[in-house]
């Protein structure tokens, strides 16, 4: 059986003259966390709205489980394909509760129609303690402004999951983070993982992504220069150096 979950084959998207992605292939496995990482500029963005199916690519192919999508994609296709992207910043409504965050436009109802609301509290309550809610502090009933900004991460990534993501895309996730709460991302990630899902995470802090992910895609200029597992790339640094080495080439490196 194959590991791919999803397999992008030459995908190119061009904006009137710019081309923002590039003949990009790349391959995201099962239960894994891949780094992708790049300068601002480099095409990450552009990359994760097709991969959630905002922008449906001008030219290549999409597989999905070995299965090629065929005709357009979209956001419908990719959420049937259980791709949630968590943005940068996080779509959250911090003056309600965890509960209602997570279920927030896909509550849970009964036959009549009303919300379950001892069901969602009950839902919300497991994932919160499955992805590392493990302060007594925090209830369901939590009051979303009253978290730190790594613990609305979690939220987020709770609300993915529930609706049984498999492809988990965290835009820039530990962006003006501190150590502590950079770390608290990282277990809700791993949490993730362990449950049997994929992480893609973007970040253009290489040192984050080499923390955290098995393996990395690196973007120049919408090219993909480099592709390798953290067993191939000594150090953060070792990765640092790469990208500067691409950027200054100016050209996709040779293999």
């Amino acid at each position: 059986m194959s590991s791919r979950l999803v397999e992008l084959k030459n995908i190119t998207k061009s904006f009137g003259n710019v081309n923002a992605v590039n003949d990009v292939s790349m391959v995201i496995n099962k239960a894994e966390i891949v780094g992708l990482i790049g300068d601002n500029g480099a095409g990450k963005s552009t990359l994760i709205k097709i991969l959630s199916g905002v922008y449906s690519p001008d030219s290549g192919e999409i597989f999905i489980r070995d299965r090629k999508i065929e005709g357009r994609w979209t956001v419908a296709k990719a959420h049937e394909a259980g791709i949630e992207t968590v943005h940068q910043d996080r779509a959250l409504a911090v003056q309600h509760t965890i509960a209602r965050n997570i279920f927030m436009g896909r509550e849970i109802t009964g036959r009549l129609g009303l919300i379950r609301v001892k069901k969602q509290y009950e839902e919300a309550e497991r994932l919160m303690r499955e992805i590392g809610f493990t302060s007594k502090v925090f209830t369901p009933d939590s009051v979303v402004a009253t978290l730190s900004g790594g613990e609305r991460q979690g939220v987020a990534i709770a609300r993915a999951l529930y609706f049984e993501a498999e492809l988990l895309i965290l835009d820039e996730p530990t962006t003006a983070l501190s150590l502590t709460e950079t770390q608290k991302v990282y277990n809700f990630m791993l949490a993730a993982k362990e449950k049997g899902s994929s992480v893609l995470f973007i970040s253009h802090n290489i040192y984050h992504a080499y923390d955290i992910a098995d393996r990395f895609v690196i973007l120049d200029r919408g090219t993909v220069v480099m592709q390798a597992d953290k067993s191939e790339i000594e150090s953060a640094e070792r990765l640092v150096q790469h990208m500067k080495d691409f950027a200054r080439a100016g050209h996709r490196a040779p293999g």
